[in-house]
């Protein structure tokens, strides 16, 4: 038995964070035992536990969010530990943990310093110190941090191991500091230096160009404690001369030159204390951002000589952060590194990236080191490498993947490797695009939090990761930027835009979200932090609303609607053709619906009243504009009858799921839906009893669809599916990111589906597990590591027909499982492992039913010899390939008298074809 996975906040050992509470959570593993007895959790200022600040002992404390109720005391490290007695009577202890705390409400005696006038270059600051009488160095801490990007070194080594501190949010609110434990750099005597670069705070920033949108010079403030002394802090004895990084931005890269002051002067200046710093120090905050880390790193898988002539280093994955080298160029040497997502003609490409250069360029002076940019990053698969002296060696060059440090939480493993590419390319998305805010791509001009892109993928990236941290400072920013727009939540954050944002679903991130978070993690001090930002939303709308008549319908302003949806004008459209008012009055309701259960949750019984009142109003409202009496949609897309079922709007439910597949029909199965239809797509399906539909949807190779994006390279999740065309060109630059994951959103249905893991309470402290089973599966090996614990689905089709089934439920967990293939027969787990091989009532060894189509039979070679023979007709029309004849299935077959044939002959075909079974590797 142990204690796993023991977290403040879902952080690791947290140093100088924000805590407005400070709440503990762990896991139980290895155990006899099913549940918990007894738990306990001591907290200590001293590492001996020598005394006791405080502790609690319960026979139910929280294991997803105990809070520790202690005031904390600035400039503090708090230790700790969890113990847990099992029903077995098995006592197990965590290790010792810690979490500490920053300056807080501590002034700063410091000030902010910076250069005499705005430099060309980028400075370092620079000071040296000594202990002086102190010999014992029992700890050492540094609070610091710069504008608009820093890194400190002590000793000439880097201090602490985050990239592109302090990361992005909007400077105007509040400026994050930074702690670090110096305890092992410093000496007797020390030199403390500091160097800066652009960033978000006086880089560009969006795709306007918007150049030092926060500020437009270079800063720092540092103060450094020696055993809880105050020895060094930036002031008029800090000093500054120019680095050896000429140039850096978000987007455009860096040049790091080790020659620039080659003949020219560079000496130490004083420095100048800034006009505004008693204002500027007030917006100072304790760090909430995660760290944002070199996560892991990927060698060169290939070293291509190009047609054009170029050298192009292929890492095998498109990914976000940096490429390292070692050097032992001669003086003189210029490297210079580009940076794409794609080759085109053999060719080195990145005009998709638009204005971004993104470009890494290095001269040296001689001297032997491991090269690396240190105030930008790159979204990227290829490196073409240009200038570089002697023969180019993969070994010289790693790959560093940089984004915050989240756990990932979710493994997948199936028999199909298409979909297993597929859930990789999920992970290495939100990888791409979770550094520290979820942003929508992360190579060109853009890298900004849009929240429609948030809103969707939210469940899926929380399976795959551990998100409470992560999205917990991203609803933070922005609630900020809502606060001074009247309820109005951005399209994007930071909200760098003259027009305040506001449109539904991307909006509608502010209820969505908070939600989803309540779901996974279970933490209603989170929700409660986060009510605000709902309420003011909804309010908003309701606003809106009643200024506009208060119809109970969103039918004015401007909306993305069913963004980059098939069903446009043109398939290089960005609207789809599903009527935006209808899908804003849609997510109004389920706005309303959200924020009421987040005010039931909460005890807050007038707003809970309140919205539910309203959104009966809004159902009506959209009942009456959108349907006919007798229950029929008057909006034929995809994307009006999924979001109807989803969020239960309907007149008769039977109608809609009579439209979608008629609709789906005519659309010959092709996914037409966009941002809201098609990341909804498979798992409404689903959760109506069209679980073959939805396998169809998933595996289906054809233009558009997940798998084919797969069959022509995709290494991550794709902004468009025509992305790249079938021709291996990209279809266009104007908008074109091959690392986006909202259509990853799949991955959600995925998981709840077909491996058939869903919460049934809040924190997944019980599950509800009923796997739907499909022939184009022989075994799904799934885990999920929630807050509360590893769940596990395994499912497999034997060879025999039989089915083997294999659930794990941590310890203190339950969880309802519905055996496959049985009519609904269930099975009441509780912690531990649960097996069973059993034969099913369904044989899912067989692939095709009476609704099968011709296209999916024209895959099969044996189905195609049964119909050349018995269904000569139907080998014509799948000859033809003609898009409206391959829609054809077996029952429609039987009624085309008119097209020669007859009931008989087609159920003579189809009782041979419905015999196939699948054959797996």
């Amino acid at each position: 038995m142990k204690i796993v996975d023991v977290k403040i906040n879902g952080i690791e050992n947290p140093i100088g964070f924000s805590y407005p509470k400070i709440k503990c959570s762990w896991k139980v593993v290895e155990a006899k035992g099913s549940y918990q007895v007894r738990s306990k959790i001591v907290v200590s200022t001293k590492e001996d536990f020598s005394e006791i600040l405080w502790s609690k002992e319960d026979h139910d404390l929280d294991w997803i969010g105990e809070t520790i109720e202690i005031s904390p005391e600035p400039r503090t490290r708090y230790y700790f530990y969890v113990e847990v007695t099992d029903d077995e009577n098995n006592t197990a202890k965590s290790d010792i943990c810690f979490f500490e705390t920053g300056k807080m409400t501590e002034k700063w005696k410091a000030k902010f310093i910076g250069t005499d006038e705005e430099p060309s270059f980028h400075p370092c600051f620079v000071k040296d110190f000594s202990l002086g009488k102190i010999r014992d160095i029992e700890n050492g801490r540094i609070y610091v941090t710069g504008l608009g990007l820093y890194e400190a070194y002590l000793n000439g080594v880097k201090i602490g191991d985050d990239y592109l501190a302090p990361f992005c949010n909007d400077y105007n609110k509040g400026i994050q500091y930074q702690t670090y434990d110096i305890t092992d750099l410093l000496e007797a005597e020390n030199k403390l230096s500091i160097i800066c670069g652009n960033g978000w705070y006086k880089g560009r920033l969006g795709y306007d160009g918007d150049v030092a949108y926060y500020g437009n010079k270079f800063g720092v403030i540092a103060e450094v404690y020696v055993n809880g002394k105050l020895v060094v802090m930036t002031d008029e004895s800090f000093s500054y001369c120019g680095s050896d990084i000429a140039s850096s931005d978000i987007y455009d890269g860096e040049e790091y030159n080790h020659l620039l002051w080659k003949d020219k002067k560079n000496e130490l200046k004083p420095v100048k204390i800034w006009d505004d710093n008693s204002k500027v120090r007030s917006r100072l905050v304790e760090r909430y951002s995660l760290p944002v880390v070199v996560k892991e790193t990927l060698p060169v898988k290939e070293i291509i000589d190009t047609p054009a002539g170029e050298k192009v280093l292929d890492f095998g994955q498109n990914f976000t952060g940096y490429v390292s080298f070692k050097s032992k160029l001669p003086s003189g040497t210029k490297v210079t590194l580009d940076f794409g997502e794609v080759l085109q003609e053999g060719n080195f490409y990145n005009a998709n990236y638009r204005s971004a250069k993104s470009q890494f360029t290095y001269v040296s002076d001689g001297r032997e080191e491991n090269v690396r940019p240190h105030f930008t990053y790159f979204g990227f698969r290829y490196v073409r490498v240009t200038g570089w002296e002697g023969e180019l060696s993969a070994e010289d060059f790693t790959g560093n993947v940089v984004y915050s440090d989240l756990e990932t939480t979710v493994s997948i493993k199936t028999s199909d490797a298409k979909l297993n590419r597929l859930a990789s390319n999920c992970i290495w998305g939100q990888k791409s695009n979770f550094l520290d805010m979820p942003t929508d791509c992360p190579q060109r001009d853009e890298r900004l939090g849009w929240t429609g892109d948030a809103q969707v993928f939210a469940p899926t990236a929380c399976f795959n990761m551990d998100t409470r941290a992560f999205y917990r400072k991203f609803l933070y920013d922005l609630h900020l930027d809502q606060m001074d727009h009247d309820g109005v939540v951005a399209n994007f954050i930071p909200n760098i835009s003259k027009a305040p944002g506001g449109s539904s679903v991307w909006g509608d991130v502010a209820t969505f979200l908070p939600m989803a978070l309540y779901e996974y993690y279970g933490d209603e001090d989170d929700l409660r932090a986060n009510y605000p930002l709902m309420k003011d939303w909804v309010d908003h709308i309701i606003h809106e609303d009643e200024e506009h008549g208060d119809t109970g319908l969103w039918n004015f302003g401007f909306h993305f609607g069913d963004w980059l949806a098939q069903d446009g004008i043109s398939p290089q459209s960005m609207k789809g053709g599903t009527d935006d008012y209808f899908v804003a009055s849609v997510y109004y309701y389920e706005s309303l619906i959200k924020a009421g259960s987040a005010a039931r949750i909460l005890g807050y019984v007038d707003d809970s009243i309140r919205y539910a009142k309203r959104a009966e109003k809004v159902n009506t409202a959209i009942l009456n504009e959108y349907f006919s009496p007798s229950g029929r949609l008057a909006i034929d897309t995809q994307t009006a009858y999924l979001i109807c079922l989803k969020y239960k709007i309907f007149i008769n439910k039977d109608r809609i799921i009579e439209g979608l597949k008629l609709r789906l029909k005519k659309d010959c199965y092709k996914i037409k839906g966009g941002f809201v239809g098609a990341t909804m797509m498979c798992q409404v399906l689903a959760e109506n009893d069209m679980e073959d539909i939805a396998y169809y949807i998933l595996f289906q190779e054809g233009f558009p669809g997940w798998m084919h994006c797969i069959n022509l390279g995709a290494t991550t999740i794709w902004e468009r599916w025509n992305s790249i065309l079938d021709d291996g060109t990209i279809s266009g630059t104007n908008m074109n990111s091959l690392n986006h994951y909202s259509y990853g959103s799949v991955m959600e249905y995925v998981y709840r589906f077909i491996a058939g893991i869903q919460p049934n309470s809040a924190g997944f402290k019980s599950a509800y597990i009923a796997p739907q089973l499909s022939s184009k599966l022989q075994y799904v090996d799934f885990e999920y590591n929630s807050v509360s614990g590893k769940y596990t689905s395994f499912w497999k089709i034997n060879d025999d027909g039989t089915i083997t089934v294999r659930v794990g439920v941590p310890f203190g967990c339950s969880a309802v499982y519905i055996l496959p293939g049985t009519g609904g027969e269930e099975v009441q787990l509780q912690a531990g492992v649960f097996e069973k091989t059993y034969k099913p009532k369904r044989d899912y060894r067989l692939m095709y039913t009476m609704d099968t189509r011709l296209e999916e039979f024209a895959e099969d070679e044996r189905a195609v010899d049964i119909i050349k023979k018995d269904l000569p007709i139907a080998y014509k029309l799948m000859e033809s390939k003609d898009v409206e004849s391959l829609g054809l299935t077996l029952n429609e077959m039987q009624t085309m008298f008119y097209m020669g044939f007859n009931p008989p002959m087609v159920m003579a075909a189809a009782e041979k074809l419905l015999a196939l079974k699948k054959e797996w590797n």
